[in-house]
């Protein structure tokens, strides 16, 4: 096959100019172009007012391919096309006595799961939340009710907390096996729509993510994996530095020596547990701060010029960075075009915002996390679970600035440059749900994050006209960001440093940020749980 890199057609062109923009390029005849694919396609905004072009990536199978390439030779945007095919690296014996545990069933351990069921390792799954769509009962709850279970909700439960998301399913993670590949084809053959496949910021959005998840559950148990919900697990079974099991809520034991964490960035009683049985875990840097809404047709006027509202382009969304005096950097985090900004705590008495949008993206806002890196070293060095305590001191002190029932803390843009609390709302009218309570969110993070935040905010209206409007809205307070933690492992076998079986993976325990990163590190960790099983069953 035959790669094509950047090539580029107007934004409107009719189907058929794809095949002959191909041909012409190759400069073959049409009956050459045997087949061809789309591997991505994004576009090029840079001249928003004049043209905004699509630009292609395409596979394809010619006649005469070799000589093609050969007439290319120094044409970098032609090459042969890799294999992006997935290979499985094992297959379990029909014999197989033990079984591997999954704990956690958000993007990675769903993938770490389905991946070794598809190798015939039958894999039990604890989740320590509920299936789908009771869960998303229950988050409803929350969000109408002001009613929170901590054990179902958006951060726990089937899916994981990047259920309850825009379904983002794009990361600048190195993949040179396109695990990524294969994350995005399962999703497509669960139900998700098959442009995610090549579009270069592709979603899938809640509502449709229910279903995909579902169905890929289903497909576990039909290959004999066992998928546990409300099954939570309490304890570690550790003996001589190898794990042997866990315990779980209804005080059960579960023996396996082959244990995949797959927590997610919000299981700190788990964290605490692993730490206090001595595996080993460090404190890493994270970032706090607020989720800011704009009308979503200021991103677009902003972003897309005269093509704003264009069908093909859909919500726009962006990207900011600033470096402010302080020496902090300031920065937008998990965007979702035309969301909602959504109470995303699962522990009572604490408030957290995430944000979150379906796929079809037409509320009316933009949303983004406006936050600030935060390091062990210069801002919670007191060991390793220093950032965990100060998300719950944060998050404590935001639940009673909103109210204490649930309400966030909020403020309009222009009141917190200039330091003045907010009484009334503008024309920007807030997406979270239970709702804000309009005040001074100065007190809320610490007085790094709030100076920086300060001076970013009219720097990026620079970026954005409108940016900075006095009635965009800021609602608090942003934590979750990513794992305070890291569970360690080896970068070979995946095992954690000290603890041999026992495999850290995804978000949770510091490798992965996002459901497509997430999805990744789960296949990664499965092929190293299968490799390590096969090779004790030879000993």
């Amino acid at each position: 096959m035959i790669r094509i890199n950047e090539l580029a057609l107007p934004l409107d062109h009719p189907v058929e100019a794809l095949r002959n923009a191909i041909v012409e390029r190759l400069k073959i005849k049409d009956a050459d172009l045997l087949e061809f694919t789309v591997f991505k396609r994004s576009y090029d905004a840079r001249k928003k007012n004049s043209e905004i072009k699509f630009v292609y990536i395409i596979d394809l199978k010619a006649n005469h391919e070799e000589r093609i390439l050969a007439r290319f030779g120094d044409d970098i945007h032609i090459r042969p096309a890799p294999d992006t095919n997935y290979y499985p690296v094992g297959k379990a014996p029909e014999n197989l006595t033990e079984r591997p545990l999954v704990i956690g069933f958000g993007p990675c351990g769903l993938f770490a799961a389905l991946t070794l069921a598809q190798m015939g390792f039958k894999p039990i799954v604890l989740e320590r939340g509920k299936e789908v769509r009771a869960r998303t009962k229950d988050t409803w709850a929350l969000w109408r009710n002001k009613v929170l279970t901590p054990e179902s909700n958006v951060q726990f439960g089937e899916g994981g907390a990047g259920l309850f998301s825009d379904g983002k399913l794009y990361s600048q993670i190195k993949d040179p096996k396109f695990y990524g590949r294969k994350v995005m084809h399962e999703f497509i053959r669960a139900g998700a729509p098959e442009e995610i496949m090549y579009v270069s910021k592709p979603h899938i959005g809640t509502f449709r993510l229910t279903g995909v998840v579902s169905t890929m559950r289903e497909e576990i148990r039909a290959l004999g994996g066992e998928v546990r919900f409300e099954s939570k697990v309490t304890d570690f079974i550790i003996e001589d530095g190898r794990i042997q099991g866990v315990t779980l809520n209804d005080g059960e034991e579960l023996r396996s020596r082959y244990v995949v964490l797959a927590l997610g960035h919000s299981a700190r009683d788990t964290f605490r547990k692993i730490h206090e049985r001595g595996v080993y875990v460090e404190a890493k840097p994270f970032a706090v701060g607020f989720r800011i809404e704009h009308p979503q047709s200021l991103i677009d006027k902003a972003r897309l010029g005269k093509y704003a509202g264009h069908p093909e382009l859909g919500a726009a969304d962006y990207k900011l960075v600033y470096h402010a005096k302080n020496g902090r950097a300031v920065y937008s985090f998990c965007m979702c075009p035309g969301g909602t900004v959504v109470a995303a705590t699962s522990e009572p008495n604490r408030v957290v915002t995430n944000g979150m949008s379906q796929y079809s993206r037409n509320e009316r806002n933009a949303n983004s996390g406006i936050v600030v890196g935060i390091t062990p070293e210069e801002d919670f060095p007191s060991g390793p679970l220093a950032g965990v305590e100060l998300q719950e001191r944060l998050e404590s002190l935001a639940y009673e600035l909103g109210g204490s029932d649930y309400c966030a803390p909020g403020q309009l843009v222009g009141d917190f440059i200039r330091n003045k609390a907010s009484s009334e709302f503008g024309e920007v009218e807030p997406s979270y749900k239970p709702g804000v309570l309009l005040g001074d969110l100065t007190p809320s993070l610490p007085s790094y994050v709030i100076e920086a935040i300060r001076e970013a905010l009219p720097e990026f209206g620079k970026q954005i006209r409108g940016f900075d409007r006095d009635d965009a809205i800021l609602t608090g307070i942003e934590t979750r960001t990513s794992s305070p933690v890291r569970i360690k492992r080896d970068n070979d076998s995946l095992q954690s440093l000290n603890t041999r079986g026992l495999y850290p993976a995804g978000e949770g325990a510091g490798y992965a940020g996002g459901i497509l990163s997430a999805g990744v590190d789960g296949i990664k960790v499965a092929e190293a749980v299968a490799i390590e099983m096969l090779k004790d069953l030879e000993s």
